[in-house]
C-alpha cells in the first residue's frame, strides 16, 4: 500500500481545513453467541445466550439474533433474560475461543492497513486513507474484509464507512447483522440530523435526560444549540457535543494505544443520599467493570473510587493490591472501605453524590498473571445489574 495525505475538505462549522480521512468501524455480528454456533452446528437458529448463571447474579455478555428478538441484550442480567426467553441456551463464556477468533480477525484488519485500533475482541477502528491512494475505495475494502472474515473464520462482520470515527461507528450499527453502510462528507450533516441523541459518543442516560429537559431530543436539535449555551451547560463536555453534531470529530486512529485504566463511572439524574444505594450502585458498576476487563483480556493492581457532590468537588480514593485483580467479588471486596474515605469526615454522614465511578489501573495482559492467580471468569460472578 502506498502514502497518501488524504485530500482536504473545509467543514463549514469548523474554522480549519481538516484532512478527509477514510476510516472503517468493522464490528463482528453477536460475537461470543456466533462462535458457539459455528462451533456447535445444533446451536444454529437458536436463542442462545453466552454470560453469568441465570440462577445467580449474573449478566447477558452477548446473546444470539434469535434471542435479541425477545427483547435480552448485554449487561441484562441473566435471570431476567431467562424470564424472556425460557426456552433460551445459556452457555459459559469460552474467552480463549474468542480470543482466538478475534487474533484471526484483527490479523485480517491489518493485511489492509497497519492503522488498526481494536476497541475490544469484536470491534475495530481502520484508518484506510493510505491504501486508497491508489483509487481503490474504502467501501471496496470494507467489503473485502468482510468477505475474508466470512470466509476465514465462517463468521458474520458489519462495517461502515465514513470520513471519521464518530459517523463511521454508527454506520456499521446501521445494517447489522451482516450488513455495510457508506456515510460520505456530503451526507454527514443529514444523516446525523434525524438521529436520537442518545447513539452520540460520550451521551449516557444521565446526558439524554438532561438534554431532554433542554428541548434537546435529536441530532439536529443539539445542533441548533450554540457552542456558549452548550459549553454554559456541559462545560468542556459542551464544545465536544458542539462539534460532533456538526460531523466533526478529529480522533485519530491509535493502533498503539496503551491502554492505562478501565473505568465506568455513571452521573445520577436525582443525587444519591443513601450510603447503601452508592455501595449497592457501586457494586452493580464493578460486575460492569469486571467483564469489560475480561473482554479485554486484562487485569490491574489498583482499585479506585470517585465520588462528586452537587458543588462539584470531586474526590476519589484508590486502594493498591500485589496481586492482580480483575473478579467481581476482589473489586467489590474494596468498595465500602474506598467509600467509607471519599466521603469526607466534615460533610454529614449522608451526605449526597451527583457522580459515582469506579476503576481500575495498573493493567497487565492477562497471559501475565500467574496461573496461581485463578482462572478468569467475571461473567460467571458479575453482579445484578438491574
Amino acid at each position: 500500500m502506498c502514502e497518501h495525505s488524504g485530500s482536504q475538505i473545509t467543514n463549514p462549522y469548523s474554522k480549519h481545513c481538516v484532512e478527509l480521512r477514510k476510516i472503517i468501524h468493522v464490528d463482528m455480528d453477536a460475537f461470543f453467541a456466533a462462535v458457539e454456533q459455528r462451533d456447535h452446528p445444533e446451536l444454529r437458529g437458536q436463542p442462545v445466550i453466552v454470560g453469568g448463571d441465570p440462577g445467580g447474579r449474573g449478566v447477558v455478555a452477548t446473546c444470539s439474533y434469535e434471542a435479541r428478538r425477545f427483547g435480552i441484550h448485554s449487561a441484562m442480567t441473566a435471570a431476567r433474560a431467562r424470564s424472556l426467553c425460557p426456552q433460551a441456551i445459556f452457555l459459559r463464556p469460552r474467552m480463549e475461543a474468542y480470543r482466538e477468533v478475534s487474533r484471526q480477525v484483527m490479523g485480517i484488519l491489518r493485511c489492509y492497513t497497519p492503522l488498526v485500533e481494536p476497541l475490544s475482541l469484536d470491534e475495530a477502528f481502520l484508518d484506510a486513507t493510505a491504501a486508497t491512494a491508489d483509487g481503490i475505495l474504502a467501501v471496496q475494502i470494507a467489503r473485502e474484509i468482510r468477505a475474508r472474515i466470512e470466509r476465514e473464520t465462517g463468521l458474520t462482520a458489519s462495517a461502515g464507512v465514513s470520513y471519521n470515527k464518530l459517523l463511521a461507528k454508527l454506520a456499521s450499527d446501521w445494517r447489522k447483522p451482516n450488513g455495510l453502510f457508506v456515510v460520505p462528507p456530503e451526507r454527514g450533516l443529514t444523516f446525523l440530523a434525524p438521529l436520537p441523541v442518545s447513539k452520540l459518543h460520550g451521551v449516557g442516560p444521565a446526558t439524554v435526560k438532561k438534554l431532554s429537559s433542554m428541548g434537546i431530543h435529536t441530532v439536529l436539535d443539539l445542533r441548533n444549540m450554540s457552542r456558549e449555551a452548550l459549553i454554559a451547560q456541559f462545560g468542556k463536555t459542551g464544545l465536544w457535543f458542539y462539534e460532533i453534531a456538526r460531523g466533526i470529530d478529529l480522533r485519530p486512529v491509535q493502533p498503539s494505544r496503551q491502554r492505562k485504566s478501565v473505568g465506568t463511572e455513571r452521573t445520577f439524574p436525582k443525587n444519591l443520599a443513601d450510603p447503601k444505594v452508592m455501595l449497592a450502585t457501586l457494586q452493580q458498576m464493578a460486575g460492569q467493570l469486571a467483564a469489560r476487563l475480561q473482554g479485554l483480556g486484562l487485569a490491574g493492581r489498583t482499585v479506585s473510587i470517585k465520588a462528586r457532590f452537587p458543588d462539584f468537588a470531586t474526590v476519589t480514593r484508590a486502594h493498591t493490591d500485589a496481586q492482580a485483580i480483575w473478579r467481581t467479588e476482589a473489586i467489590s471486596a474494596l468498595l465500602p472501605g474506598l467509600l467509607a474515605k471519599a466521603i469526607p469526615t466534615r460533610l454529614p454522614v449522608h451526605a449526597s453524590v451527583r457522580l459515582l465511578g469506579v476503576t481500575v489501573s495498573g493493567l497487565v495482559n492477562v497471559e501475565a498473571v500467574p496461573p496461581e492467580a485463578g482462572q478468569m471468569n467475571l461473567l460467571e460472578e458479575a453482579v445484578d445489574l438491574r
